[in-house]
């Protein structure tokens, strides 16, 4: 099978590491890839925001199956584009993917399910905004309605971080996607992620991982991408995962269906949970980044069957082995990230690094240029290992940091705090 990856980061680099695992993977082109995935597949110069570009190339390149990573493209319609033209697609339609796009859509969602998440109310105004922060009082949580690159959160502490992040997302610091604002409740407990398999109709857990969204150690100082993660998350138990796919995911689904946006792809479920009842923080539609790392390295080949089958609405029929082991991932970016950082400096030592079943190192921000390996965003690299223990893959990961070669990069060395 010929297979296409959209997207160039971190997450695409993991979803084609473990897709040329699987024998049935005949070609692998990657848009628009980046150094690292360069070393293991074919790279393509695309727009992969142009759905009638996108749907071309596959026709060009005889590509029978297309895996969108990023959300930006599945929220402009890519994934509908292909289905037009006659292309298997993992990824949701536009409408479904509002549960990204749109923070008071899942919302309105979450009503009508009955699904368990934070108390609300949405504000197009600045006034009836402050006026109802000043109100609930703090802490307190003000979201860019829109997509904002995982940036449009703020967890304020006191009322006037609040009455801040107000001025600044309806003041266009987020463009259209802060037009709108949702503030919300803060939630206690502890927050994880749920990765779930749709075709549709049915649904399959594919996992569970914990992020470390802000950029010091013990948790502290601004929110980022993700500097690290780990799975399986401890406290998304069995028996909590179960209470989270029955009251929150199953009757999402449900009420998707019955008005008319069936979901197909990856719902990316992120909990709040506390004394072992989980509540919905939020949806993506895509796998999160870095925890598609952190799943990748533990599922291996059958990810691609996995989502070969939710594409062609067979995941009845599908079922995940999981080996009894954990993996960790650790995010090495640029100095100054997630403020201003410095592009085009040179990393070394990757060479000599293992890569194995157990160590890999996924290019998240990186180019090749005369035979370097440059660094060209904010999040450069995710350091992977795993290991029969979350300590193994803990040592595993930070002992292969160490050895990376690269004077202006930055690392948290306390990944997977909570759990160990």
């Amino acid at each position: 099978m010929n297979i296409l990856i959209l997207g160039g980061g971190g997450r695409e680099h993991s979803l084609a590491w473990a897709v040329m695992q699987n024998p049935k993977c005949d070609k692998l082109i990657v848009a628009p890839g980046n150094a690292g995935i360069a070393q293991i597949a074919e790279c393509a110069d695309l727009d992969i925001m142009d759905g009638g570009a996108v749907a071309r190339f596959c026709e060009e390149n005889a590509v029978e199956f297309v895996i969108v990573g990023p959300e930006a493209p599945l929220a402009v319609g890519v994934a509908d584009r292909l289905r037009e033209a006659g292309v298997l697609v993992f990824g949701p339609s536009a409408a479904a993917a509002r549960l990204e796009a749109s923070k008071s859509f899942t919302k309105e969602i979450c009503d009508a399910a009955g699904a368990p998440t934070a108390g609300y109310a949405r504000f197009t105004e600045v006034e009836p905004a402050k006026a109802y922060i000043r109100e609930q009082g703090a802490p307190i949580v003000v979201k860019a309605d829109g997509l904002a690159a995982g940036k449009g959160v703020i967890v304020a502490m006191d009322v006037d971080a609040a009455l801040d992040a107000v001025d600044d997302m309806l003041g266009g610091a987020f463009g259209s996607a802060g037009a709108e604002v949702v503030i919300e409740e803060f939630m206690e407990g502890e927050e994880a992620s749920l990765f779930v398999l749709c075709d549709g109709s049915d649904i399959l857990s594919v996992g569970t991982a914990q992020d470390h969204k802000r950029i010091g150690e013990g948790d502290t100082g601004p929110n980022t991408g993700g500097m690290g993660a780990y799975s399986p998350a401890p406290v998304l138990s069995p028996e909590v995962e179960a209470r989270a796919m029955d009251q929150i995911v199953r009757p999402t689904m449900s009420e998707m269906a019955r008005r008319g946006m069936p979901f197909q792809g990856v719902l990316y479920v992120g909990l709040m949970i506390e004394d072992g009842q989980p509540r919905l923080v939020e949806y993506n539609v895509r796998f999160g980044d870095p925890e598609c790392q952190v799943l990748m390295m533990r599922l291996g080949a059958q990810a691609m069957d996995l989502m070969h089958a939710a594409a062609e609405g067979r995941l009845g029929e599908m079922q995940v082995n999981w080996a009894d082991d954990h993996a960790m991932t650790v995010v090495m970016a640029a100095q100054g990230y997630p403020g201003d950082y410095r592009k085009g400096t040179e990393i070394g030592g990757l060479d000599d690094l293992p890569e194995d079943s157990s160590h890999i190192v996924f290019h998240a921000g990186t180019k090749a240029e005369g035979g370097a390996v440059l660094a060209s965003g904010g999040r450069v690299l995710n350091v992977t290992a795993r290991g029969e223990t979350l300590s193994e893959a803990h040592r595993r990961a930070y002992e292969m940091a160490d050895r990376v070669d690269w004077q202006d990069g930055y690392f948290r060395r306390d990944i997977g705090w909570r759990a160990l």
